[in-house]
């Protein structure tokens, strides 16, 4: 059986790859896009998640836009990377259907109508639905099967910070409350992310079924230097969440950077740090396989 997902993302090239795949793959049982802004703004993440399903002729998967500011903080962007649409130029169809709104009470309505533990979250963007989710609804927050979420950086140069990974830094208060929650979750860090990586060759040789040749368009553009694309870190979530085998998962004790600073919302491994699980190796080759395989 399918596992049964909910999909939180702020879309986003990389982020458009992975939504493609979980939803031409066959693998998931996607019960609707809740959004986010992060990438850019809410408005926009919330009509290419649309897009993205009008591209597949999908009007049953409903999307729900969620928040559009951060917990407590000024929201940045990555707008240098995605452009200012967030999808640098590709173009997706109009919506089938209207968005819906308020993403964390339908997600708490969601939960709470399932059998508990049924349901994962994978995250692909600023946790700031779910620290909502949590805050406001706990009896329905503890009914989460696991989240997954791509985020922060052990060993990696930063690249919000220093030490600070995007997704994170967007919400450093939203990530801390993720992460110490009695809530299972598995964190994919750059350490991970920056090893899985497209190349011209492989892009190219995607385009064989409709979605292929949209993720194909999408990697197109988000490559790095016309041979090999930027690091593919949302797809790692759909990618663990099917084969956990190609990643080595470690438990480590994590606090988060709740300062003001240029690191606002690093991970920081402490002795006190909540007992955290994150990906720290991947078989990068085996990754890019499982990923083409949701294309064919």
């Amino acid at each position: 059986m399918n596992r049964r997902v909910v999909i939180d993302t702020d879309p986003g090239l990389d982020d458009a790859v992975a939504i493609l795949f979980a939803l031409n793959s066959g693998r998931f049982d996607v019960l609707g896009i809740t959004t986010v802004a992060g990438n850019i703004g809410l408005e926009r993440t919330t009509r290419n998640a649309g897009g993205l399903l009008a591209q597949l002729s999908l009007s049953d998967i409903p999307v729900i836009s969620g928040s559009s500011e951060a917990m407590l903080r000024t929201n940045i962007d990555a707008l240098v990377i995605h452009g200012s649409d967030g999808l640098r130029g590709v173009t997706f169809p109009e919506p089938l259907t209207p968005p819906r709104t308020g993403a964390v009470a339908w997600l708490a309505e969601t939960l709470v109508n399932a059998p508990s533990g049924s349901i994962d979250i994978l995250a692909l963007g600023p946790l700031t639905n779910i620290g909502r989710l949590i805050n406001e609804y706990p009896e329905a927050a503890a009914r989460i099967g696991r989240v997954i979420c791509m985020g922060g950086t052990i060993h990696e140069p930063g690249n919000a910070g220093p030490g600070s990974e995007f997704n994170f830094a967007s919400d450093p208060e939203a990530t801390a409350i993720v992460l110490h929650a009695a809530i299972k979750c598995v964190v994919i860090p750059l350490d991970v992310t920056r090893k899985v990586r497209a190349s011209a060759a492989y892009v190219e040789a995607l385009r064989v079924t409709q979605a292929g040749t949209v993720a194909a368009d999408l990697l197109l553009a988000y490559m790095q230097d016309g041979k090999q694309s930027r690091p593919l870190h949302d797809p790692c979530v759909m990618l663990l969440a099917l084969a956990p085998e190609l990643f080595d998962i470690e438990m480590r004790r994590l606090a988060v950077d709740l300062s003001d600073g240029a690191d606002a919302g690093a991970l920081l491994e402490r002795s006190t740090g909540q007992p955290v699980s994150i990906a720290m190796r991947v078989d990068a080759d085996g990754a890019l396989d499982l990923l083409a395989s949701g294309f064919r």
